[in-house]
């Protein structure tokens, strides 16, 4: 056995934490090898760069971007400080989501300025909102003639809402909906641009932006999106997957940090579609959420994309000595790059020096009696990416049905092989426990139930993660445990191949993600995997149901769509929505748990506890399909 296999099993670790360990990195070291999608030449990046473009905002959940709505803006005071005047603003990026921010500006130069966008990364400022933390930054920018908008975070703004929802919360419903917080930081970044550019006295040709940490992966996340931004100087803010996911960074980490890399990334091709625009990738050697074993790698693929530009001058990396925070030759480094790029200024640079404010000098809301009473910031998570709703059943169900399908196969199950081959036992095939493979090196597990004696059909019995195979058996599977054949599959994670599930930081099921795909998917690929293994063995003669309770039923339902020799499949306590579970990625943006189920038709499906009014979409497609003697609810 190998040391990575070793390792967690010497700490007395989960049965499943080394091969679920050891699946992880093989995927990060193939992703890894794709910087640029695999583009080697300029031309061909910028063959593909359009439609990398539009993947890119589809994993932030921007595609289609939503409708820029009146901003609202509002300024609720000034704060003048000799030749600095401090002006106080909220905007509402779409409606109710309010943005607070402090704008700097000088008051004795006249004209169009250049103007920074700073963005905030996690400080805690409490009701001041985090932009009060780097307040330095906007005074320096004012004094030496630029516009500065400095807002707040979703999560530590003065109208509070959630970056942290797998990372502690246990919303991965957020993976279902297509949802992160960095998206709403992103467009929250975009509409501060829209209303930067439309001040009198900013020139909307010399845009920057900047920040550190959060503030330094938001930074990022817009020039990236907005090519409005001319100059982007990221500080601390990315890291690749060899350190998020095989160096395990990402517990260091909420979920403003990431997008959803529904597309299978290489990270660094994020921050490749701000160039061939000026960059300054910043960052400190010791810092422990940002290792420079990463930097390096980041900054050795990015000189590679801006070479093949031949701008090579444009790009360039600093790093400051010490840990996670900002230094005075750190911030020097930041000024001078965007003095000299946005306004070619290389004359040598003068670091901040104003004292800071008092926080609530800078609140946009006084008090908590002026906070908003329409926010919808501690709700947006819930509404910001659009779910899809059918509203009447399919008129022509077999163009319906191949239409979804094909989304379900370019977004939700792309990491799912067209050809899943059978599952490979593992070890003696006559065990009570089996362990089978469905990709290596990660197992899941079979219990024969009912053994061969002849019979014509046989029955799956999918178990969810902590199901006990001894308690399913004597209460809801009871009826299945009949005169088939019957196994009972334990998919991975199961009890047998059970791996650490800590909250926080829920490594497993956050990496997954990261590298586009979730734990469920594989549940989906373990289920179809064992179906075809079960033909293979008993032959065409053998017609199979699988059976399910609860989320597992979502799980079978979604292998049964895509392996035809499910003949049946039979749902108990069936869940309504995707916020129940399970997850797959984006995939309510491309058709909700009910209709979903309606795409079984004309095969057999029972619902046994399926009352809930939300199975009659299921039923009106089945009707749809013709195949209404098809479905039954008990």
């Amino acid at each position: 056995m190998n040391s990575l296999l070793l390792l967690p099993l010497l700490l007395g670790a989960e049965p499943g934490d080394a091969a679920i360990t050891e699946y992880l990195q093989k995927r990060t070291k193939v992703l890894s090898g794709q910087f640029l999608n695999g583009a080697t030449t300029l031309d061909a990046w910028e063959k593909q760069r359009p439609l990398l473009v539009k993947q890119y905002l589809d994993m932030l959940g921007l595609a289609p971007m939503p409708e820029k709505t009146p901003l609202h803006t509002t300024v609720t005071g000034t704060v003048d400080r000799d030749t600095i005047t401090i002006e106080k603003l909220h905007f509402q990026s779409v409606p109710g989501l309010y943005v607070t921010g402090n704008l700097y500006r000088p008051k004795t130069i006249k004209g169009k300025l250049p103007a920074i966008l700073y963005v905030c990364g996690h400080s805690g400022r409490g009701r001041d909102g985090n932009k009060t933390a780097f307040q330095d930054h906007g005074m320096w920018f004012a004094r030496n003639g630029y516009v500065c908008l400095i807002i707040d975070t979703l999560q530590l703004g003065e109208v509070a809402g959630k970056h942290h929802g797998t990372y502690n919360l246990n919303r991965f419903w957020w993976q279902s909906h297509g949802y992160t917080s960095a998206g709403v930081e992103c467009w929250n970044g975009i509409r501060a641009i829209d209303y930067l550019v439309s001040r009198p006295d900013v020139d909307a040709e010399k845009i920057g932006v900047t920040g550190i940490s959060g503030g330094g992966a938001v930074t990022i996340w817009i020039a990236a999106a907005d090519p409005r931004v001319k100059v982007a100087v990221p500080v601390s803010g990315m890291s690749d997957l060899e350190s998020y996911v095989g160096n395990r960074v990402i517990n260091g980490h909420c979920d403003c940090m990431f997008l959803i890399n529904t597309y299978g990334w290489e990270w660094t091709t994020i921050a490749a579609l701000i160039a061939p625009r000026p960059m300054l990738f910043a960052n400190s050697d010791m810092d422990p959420i940002f290792p420079m074993d990463g930097n390096r790698r980041i900054i050795e693929r990015l000189r590679k994309i801006y070479s093949m530009y031949g701008k090579e001058n444009v790009v360039d990396d600093y790093v400051s000595k010490g840990g996670h925070d900002y230094r005075p030759d750190l911030r020097l480094a930041i000024f001078g790059f965007i003095n000299n790029h946005l306004k070619g200024d290389t004359s040598p640079i003068v670091d901040a020096s104003d004292p800071a404010l008092p926080g609530m000098q800078l609140r946009v809301f006084p008090t908590d009696d002026d906070l908003p009473k329409d926010s919808k910031n501690a709700v947006i998570d819930e509404s910001f990416v659009p779910q899809a709703i059918m509203k009447s059943p399919p008129a022509d169900f077999g163009v319906w049905k191949n239409d979804i399908v094909r989304q379900l196969r370019d977004r939700p199950f792309r990491s799912l092989p067209l050809l899943i081959a059978d599952a490979e036992p593992i070890g003696d095939p006559e065990g009570v426990l089996q362990p089978f493979t469905s990709e290596q090196p990660v197992r899941h597990h079979l219990i024969s139930l009912v053994p061969d004696k002849g019979q014509k059909q046989g029955t799956l019995l999918v178990l969810n993660p902590d199901d006990a195979i001894l308690e399913v058996t004597r209460t809801w599977a009871k009826p299945f445990v009949d005169d088939r054949i019957v196994y009972a599959v334990l998919p991975r994670g199961a009890i047998p191949s059970k791996w650490e599930r800590k909250n926080p930081p829920n490594y497993v099921e956050r990496a997954h993600a990261l590298e586009g795909s979730t734990v469920d998917t594989g549940r989906v690929r373990d289920v179809i995997a064992t179906a075809r293994w079960a033909r293979e063995r008993f032959g065409d003669k053998v017609q199979w149901r699988v059976v399910a309770r609860g989320q597992a039923g979502v799980i079978i339902t979604y292998a049964a769509i895509f392996e035809s020799s499910i003949s049946e499949v039979v749902i108990v306590d069936p869940v309504t929505s995707y916020r129940e579970g399970p997850h797959f990625l984006s995939v309510g943006r491309v058709i909700d748990v009910p209709d979903a189920m309606g795409l079984l038709a004309p095969r057999p499906l029972t619902l046994v506890g399926g009352t809930d009014k939300a199975f009659d979409r299921t039923a009106a497609i089945y009707q749809a399909a013709k195949a209404r003697d098809k479905f039954l609810r008990e």
